[in-house]
């Protein structure tokens, strides 16, 4: 499942808090709810994990669009009136 919360993080990088509140509080819920584990203290550990793969997705997410906005070129004058 890994892939799914950095495909996740990846998708809707651009609203960082988005996909880290999701991974955080839906990973857990998702897993108590499949009767995959209990409620107990580990369930922290596996929401931290679920938040640091998206985290991963965001950061790349981010790094692209830093990037892409680095390369393109500025306009020349004001943009208003086109």
């Amino acid at each position: 499942m890994i892939p799914s919360l950095i495909l996740l993080g990846l998708l809707l990088g651009r609203w960082w808090w988005l996909p880290l509140s999701l991974a955080a509080v839906g990973w857990p819920v998702l897993l108590v709810a499949t009767g995959t584990m209990d409620v107990t203290p580990s369930l922290v550990a596996a929401s931290g994990l679920a938040l640091l793969n998206a985290g991963v997705g965001v950061a790349v997410h981010q790094g692209v669009l830093r990037t892409l906005r680095r390369l393109r070129p500025e306009p020349d004058g004001p943009t208003r009136g086109r």
